[in-house]
């Protein structure tokens, strides 16, 4: 169990629950209160006003999760809802659906050797300018099980000791997709790529829209700290996550047909549990592009 959460005292999570500006046009349930809220009375398969777009990035940047119940898109107006946010990403190595490289391919059954996303993650944090959110639509769920975990990476940052938080500034970390892609969808009949994307990133990034400090190292991309003895990378990235992974940073969704979830790449990550073999969950991610971390 990570011992950070041992040092903090409530009231420096004062300014997360804090109570916000009402909302105009849309209704948010938050989850926890750290992370995560569910949004209410808006209509994605419609267009939306600059207004209702507005108040999906704050609520976005409030609760770097948002969940959708009860929406019914199409694959063109879930591209259009991505494209609100910025232009789209296009995956280095997954499958997408026919003519449309932007919208990536999320699906598990009875056959598949793996799942998508079981350990903790930020998405493609192996890209030089990593994903600034990701938008998943289920349209096919299990019975039971296939929930999404997300993780607060602000909060995982200020609960460090001041001690670590000086021991980490300025650190720079390696990030690699080799492992992660080679081979990976050869189920979906997906060639390899002669290379896949490996990026240098800071160990603490400040978000461009928030300019809060979160911590941006995760188990599935980061290889080892820049400029330390291995062992000593080692260490110190296996302290960090199992720090950030404490169940105090975290919220957990539960899917259900036809919902939709919506995270902040830059300072939360996510784990997909794979508990629901062998039923079929199924869907489509649209990814938004971010820039460089700094």
């Amino acid at each position: 169990m990570a011992t950070g959460m041992q040092r903090v005292p409530g009231p420096r999570y004062k300014h997360i629950v804090d109570e916000e500006a009402p909302y105009a046009t849309l209704t948010v349930d938050k989850l926890t209160p750290i992370i995560g809220a569910e949004i209410g009375g808006i209509d994605l398969s419609q267009p939306l006003s600059n207004k209702a777009a507005d108040e999906i990035h704050r609520a976005l940047a409030e609760n770097l999760v948002i969940f959708f119940r009860d929406q019914h898109l199409t694959e063109e107006q879930h591209l259009a809802f991505g494209r609100m946010f910025g232009d789209l990403h296009i995956h280095p190595a997954a499958p997408h659906a026919p003519d449309h490289p932007e919208l990536m391919i999320i699906h598990a059954d009875r056959n598949s050797p793996r799942a998508n996303g079981e350990g903790w993650h930020s998405d493609v944090s192996c890209d030089e300018a990593p994903p600034m959110g990701s938008i998943l639509y289920i349209k096919t769920c299990p019975p039971k099980g296939g929930d999404t975990l997300f993780a607060n990476m602000y909060a995982a940052y200020d609960a460090l000791s001041d001690r670590m938080k000086q021991y980490l500034e300025g650190l720079t970390a390696v990030h690699d997709g080799e492992d992660n892609y080679r081979g990976t969808y050869a189920n979906f009949g997906v060639k390899d790529r002669p290379v896949y994307p490996r990026a240098e990133h800071p160990v603490i990034r400040i978000h461009p829209v928030t300019k809060r400090k979160a911590l941006f190292v995760n188990r599935g991309f980061t290889r080892y700290i820049v400029g330390l003895p291995r062992d000593e990378s080692d260490g110190i990235l296996r302290y960090l996550y199992e720090h950030m992974a404490h169940p105090l940073f975290q919220c957990r969704f539960r899917w259900r047909e036809n919902s939709l979830a919506f995270w902040d790449n830059r300072c939360a990550q996510h784990r997909a549990m794979w508990d629901y073999w062998p039923h079929t969950r199924s869907g489509f991610r649209v990814t938004v592009q971010g820039d460089k971390p700094y």
